[in-house]
């Protein structure tokens, strides 16, 4: 019985020193000015913002055009997908050149622009790096290929075919099939963990690390805040190229970054990603990037556990500032998913910080994801606003997210990503939520583009209706509620930065605690389609009335319609 209290004061013990080494972080947050823990993010997809040139592609001068429009939104900062010199094969995933910006997009004198205006309007700029892989017309890659022995032979991943000529391993790619190319010159396979034409840096290589290293220098001196980075998992690989060993059972979830139509998923990828030796390449990154005051490292991060990878990436001040996994982006947001997901990183994540996003331009739209016959979209919409914005960590809206735009379900000739493409019809993720934004009701390409002839991806006519010009004018709009809600959670420093616990609840409700100092914030979720009731008796609750969506409290319990919210301040 004493060793049993004994166990239980340890714990208590534990948890308030969790608690205070938070509170700790917190106050140091605030000296420190580090604007990155719990900013508003918002991601640009390039190609589908809006188009200044005519030409059915959406460009940097585009962006620019529409930089008052996200600044309205209330959003502290701008992640821009990639813009940089590229065949496009995976459209600007497979850079060509670093330091440029590709002709398609405009020019390195219109992202000066676009960065100047940002910041005029007080929005910071991060840009996609993509330093896992190059393309195949890349000069690197080019001169590595030529022979074994130049001075750029061992900048790329190449090995030896086994006996019979098959590849070296069995790792396979994001693309469906072998990780590994033959290239008959060097009588060698490459690596590529996603298509052909994106063969994989050698990162082990200590001259391939300087000159990422002195790319990101590139864009830091010329005024970026940050950068997002690309397939951070994959950029150390096993150095003795190890086979992966089968997955054991069928154990397929949401933990993990690829669908279980993916033969990729049948193994457990031990020597392919999250490898020990990744942390250690963080941490110099982490170390070079720390001479540029002020400046922000966001991780994106895959594999087979993808809450916990993510974790281990942000944790102490010496990795990553922020992650982000994809247990949200690729789950049906139900209470049981959410408890799990956020539950898993809240246990773990001490030091460390997340980036929450629910959507992004590889994964289906969310209102397709969750509950997607329901027919009050705009509630729903509103629903996973709030929630997203109201968890401890920094969210980031995919632009379309603030319009409540649905996937748009494309035929399969208009169909141009290879992933989508060679998943057919389990995926068609990327391309339909890679449609251009609308922007006017009435206008050519919903104010898109000017051009006379066909956008790169065609602009379904349910995007038409929820045109942007059309939602301003509409005070009850998705549009508007995401401005208000923006707007009234810059004045809550208790959601910016302060902790979270969850609160049992029944049923379908999702209830959590936000805390700061003596001050506390009750999150309430209906998660369902369905009304639902909570009986829960405290005293001194009192309704946020300005952001409370079809949720009452009277004094004991909770009214909650289909999708509904609320936000309650304890003062007692």
């Amino acid at each position: 019985m004493h060793d049993g209290y004994a166990y239980c004061e340890i714990r208590l013990l534990f948890f308030y020193l969790k608690s205070l080494l938070r509170k700790i972080i917190f106050l140091r947050m605030t000296k420190n000015n580090e604007w990155w823990r719990g900013c508003v993010m918002y991601q640009v997809y390039p190609r589908s913002y809006c188009d200044a040139n005519g030409d059915g592609i959406g460009d940097l001068r585009g962006i620019i055009s529409k930089l008052d429009y996200i600044a309205s939104l209330g959003v502290d900062a701008v992640w821009i997908s990639p813009f940089f010199k590229s065949p496009m094969k995976d459209f600007g995933y497979d850079v060509s050149d670093y330091r440029d910006v590709d002709p398609i997009f405009g020019s390195i004198q219109d992202f000066l622009e676009l960065l100047k205006e940002a910041h005029r309007l007080g929005l910071k700029i991060l840009i996609d790096q993509v330093w896992s892989h190059t393309s195949d017309q890349h000069r690197w890659f080019k001169d590595s290929r030529q022979c074994r022995s130049n001075h750029m032979a061992d900048w790329y991943i190449w090995a030896d075919p086994q006996p019979d000529g098959t590849p070296p391993n069995n790792w396979m790619s994001y693309q469906v099939g072998p990780a590994w190319t033959w290239d008959g010159r060097r009588r060698q396979y490459y690596l590529h963990h996603y298509i052909p034409e994106q063969p994989a840096l050698n990162l082990r290589n200590p001259n391939v690390r300087q000159e990422i290293k002195n790319t990101a220098a590139f864009w830091l001196d010329l005024g970026v805040d940050g950068f997002r980075v690309d397939a951070l998992h994959t950029h150390i690989y096993d150095k003795d190229l190890r086979s992966n060993p089968a997955r054991a059972g069928n154990n397929f979830n949401n933990s993990r970054d690829v669908p279980d139509s993916n033969p990729m998923s049948f193994q457990d990828r031990i020597y392919t990603v999250n490898t020990p030796e990744n942390i250690v390449w963080v941490e110099e990154i982490r170390e070079h990037i720390n001479k540029w005051e002020g400046r922000c490292l966001l991780a994106e991060v895959g594999g087979d556990n993808t809450e916990k990878d993510a974790v281990d990436y942000c944790q102490t001040d010496k990795r990553m500032h922020m992650a982000y996994s994809y247990g949200l982006v690729k789950s049906d947001m139900s209470k049981k998913c959410l408890t799990k997901t956020i539950g898993k990183v809240e246990e773990i994540i001490d030091d460390g910080w997340m980036c929450w996003s629910i959507g992004n331009h590889d994964i289906k739209r969310v209102l397709n994801r969750v509950n997607p016959h329901y027919a009050d979209k705009a509630a729903l919409a509103k629903y996973l606003m709030a929630l997203l914005l109201s968890l401890r960590g920094t969210p980031c809206i995919y632009q379309g997210e603030e319009l409540g735009l649905p996937q748009a379900e494309l035929a399969f000739e208009d169909l141009v990503n290879p992933f989508d493409i060679s998943l057919y019809p389990d995926h068609m993720g990327s391309d339909g939520a890679r449609t251009p934004m609308p922007w006017m009701k009435t206008a050519p390409n919903a104010g898109f583009s000017n051009t006379t002839h066909k956008t790169w991806l065609p602009i379904p006519p349910g995007h038409v209706a929820l045109a942007a010009d059309r939602q301003e004018k509409d005070e009850q709009s998705i549009l508007n509620e995401y401005k208000r809600f923006i707007a009234w959670r810059k004045g809550q420093d208790i959601l910016l930065t302060g902790a979270f616990e969850f609160v049992e609840a029944d049923g379908d409700i999702l209830a959590y605690m936000r805390s700061l100092d003596d001050k506390k914030m009750l999150c309430v979720f209906n998660t369902s389609d369905s009304p639902a009731s909570w009986n829960y008796d405290v005293d001194g609750l009192e309704a946020m009335e300005e952001v409370n969506h079809n949720a009452s409290y009277d004094g004991k319990g909770f009214e909650l319609a289909p999708y509904g919210y609320g936000f309650f301040r304890l003062t007692k």
